[in-house]
């Protein structure tokens, strides 16, 4: 076991731990690590003789998390972890003895993920985890989406905006970039499906897209109004909420309206769920806006997102298996 320096020492002797610590210290125990490398390791450049040799897989991965988690650009993470302590102890980093990799190496490394798809591979082996534990049930979906915008200026190189982001209008307010659309799992609320399109696609024609196929019940918002007339969305029972306007207009002093409206809050205490990934992606992810341009670039962050945004979700759950299994 090599020393370690001075400063690191120091470090760890501190009284208090920070928020970060305690986060970076949970999700270095749930995220199965092995696995995702595995996946990565056969598409990664090996060492050879030639050149400076490959950093490792474990290091660029959680690099990538990191960058994933905090909503850094791929500058601002390397000054982080010059900066942090803990985030260098996290991916197993000592100045002493390296320099932090650079922000070119972990545009690499992105860039390796897309070109062989990925970070849907790391999406789906997360997942085949969490159903692994027990955490990802079968039985039902919600289906929802939300706008990611896009910048809309013209003023760059091209004087023109992305050619793949359209603009929607949401209420009184137009906007501009893209949609994330997802299957949730009924039970968990963990995500099992994502796809991005264009602001100006219509929630429900992906409806059926969303679905495993193994689903008895579905749940959607007004938007999905019709779906279970769309042949690729049949099979399940679909319950779409009523349109607000038509709820608010119920005459509660009737007893069938009282009951009708007695279902609708039914249903939208199962839909609340699917709003906690999306909480989880573009609040404490910071990813509130596309970070590049093309759907395909932003799509496969997406996987990458809501596959962390579900280790999240599940952080209690699996540190509760793990305690068990200690024990």
């Amino acid at each position: 076991m090599s020393q370690r320096s001075f400063a690191s020492a120091e470090y760890a002797l501190k009284k208090k731990r920070t928020r970060r610590e305690m986060f970076l210290a949970d999700m270095e125990r749930i995220v199965p690590w092995s696995r995702l490398e595995a996946a990565i390791a056969p598409s990664y450049p090996r060492s050879g003789r030639v050149g400076r040799p490959p950093i490792g897989v474990p290091k660029m991965l959680r690099m990538y998390c990191l960058q994933q988690w905090y909503g850094l650009a791929d500058e601002a993470l390397e000054d982080a972890l010059y900066d942090s302590q803990s985030m260098r102890d996290f991916v197993g980093i000592d100045l002493s003895r390296e320099a932090v990799p650079d922000a070119t190496t972990l545009l690499k490394f992105r860039r390796l993920l897309l070109a062989n798809d990925l970070t849907k591979t790391l999406f789906d082996e997360i997942n085949a985890h969490l159903a692994e534990q027990g955490l990802l049930m079968r039985s039902g979906t919600i289906v929802d989406a939300t706008i990611i915008a896009a910048p809309s200026s013209t003023k760059n190189a091209t004087g023109e905006r992305d050619p793949d982001m359209h603009q929607t209008k949401k209420g009184n307010q137009w906007h501009f970039g893209m949609k994330a659309h997802i299957g949730v799992d009924a039970e968990s609320g963990l995500v099992h499906t994502v796809i991005g399109t264009a602001a100006n696609v219509n929630d429900v024609t992906q409806a059926g897209a969303l679905l495993h196929g193994q689903e008895t019940s579905a749940f959607g918002d007004a938007g999905y109004r019709g779906v279970d007339k769309r042949e690729e969305a049949m099979g399940p029972t679909w319950f779409v909420a009523m349109q607000p306007g038509k709820r608010r207009a119920l005459d509660l002093t009737k007893k069938w309206a009282r009951l009708l409206d007695k279902a609708e809050q039914l249903k939208a205490a199962m839909r609340a769920k699917v709003e906690h990934p999306f909480h989880v992606v573009k609040n404490l992810f910071r990813h509130r806006k596309a970070r590049y341009k093309g759907m395909a670039k932003n799509q496969g962050q997406l996987f990458s997102l809501f596959g962390l945004a579900n280790l999240v979700i599940a952080k209690r759950s699996l540190l509760d298996l793990q305690a068990r299994g200690a024990s």
